[in-house]
């Protein structure tokens, strides 16, 4: 394993570190990207396991799930995080998003200013790797960044993130975001797309009764060994994430 990766482990679980070329890059944002379905969430769920099986100390931003959601769905998945939380190797933090745009539970009727509070909650950025699923939420029910849009400044506004992202990456922390396209304007999640180390786009096909999903490689800067331009996996209960099949760019 180079020691400019983050491994993601489980090599006798699953094919999927070897399948990326043996980790993540450190110092990297990574770019998951795909419609409602594709496994977005699945697969930052498998990266936060996986990586606490290394000892890399992961966040977890979840704006779907709260607490009893994310152990119902690591449980569901055979992956058993309760002793890496209560280690604090994992640090899960619920950002559910209400109807309104606010944080729930927040007691305050106004919508807060998502990115701001993301960026100003130093204990967030303590990790190695920091996981948000998906960040395309906080870019919609961001109030700032809405009003940016409203004046065609989106991309100005992506640029000032990305800013904040590159200064963690160089003290060797990995960015991981999740993003469904269909949610944002292309002004906005663009830059994003252009400055990503690496790129993992996501696609889901029914065949039947099956669900077939993929991971297309797009870019994989500083990637560790070969990596495969296109892996199929599927998910299954009291397993995760099982590989289909392999090819090589």
């Amino acid at each position: 394993m180079s020691s400019n990766h983050f491994p993601i482990g489980m090599k006798d679980h699953d094919r999927l570190e070897k399948e990326l070329g043996g980790g993540i890059p450190k110092g990297s944002i990574v770019l998951i990207e795909g419609d409602y379905g594709a496994g977005k969430s699945v697969l930052s769920q498998r990266f936060t396991y996986g990586f606490t099986q290394e000892n890399v100390v992961t966040t977890l931003v979840s704006t779907e799930l709260g607490v009893r959601g994310f152990l119902d769905q690591m449980h569901s998945l055979n992956y058993d995080v309760v002793k890496p939380l209560l280690d604090e190797e994992i640090l899960f933090i619920p950002a559910e998003i209400d109807a309104s745009g606010a944080l729930t539970g927040g007691g305050d009727d106004e919508r807060k200013q998502l990115l701001r509070l993301m960026m100003d909650a130093e204990t967030m950025w303590d990790g190695d790797v920091i996981i948000i699923d998906t960040f395309d939420a906080i870019l919609r029910n961001d109030p700032m960044f809405e009003a940016l849009v409203r004046q065609n400044e989106e991309r100005q506004a992506a640029l000032e993130i990305i800013s904040f992202f590159r200064e963690l990456t160089t003290k060797g922390k990995t960015i991981v975001l999740t993003v469904d396209p269909s949610t944002v304007d292309e002004e906005a999640i663009g830059p994003f797309r252009s400055i990503a180390d690496v790129y993992l786009k996501l696609e889901m096909v029914e065949v039947g009764n099956d669900v077939r999903r993929n991971i297309f490689v797009k870019r994989f800067a500083g990637m560790g060994e070969q990596v495969g331009d296109r892996v199929g996996f599927s998910v299954r209960s009291g397993i995760g994430i099982v590989i289909e099949s392999r090819s090589v760019a």
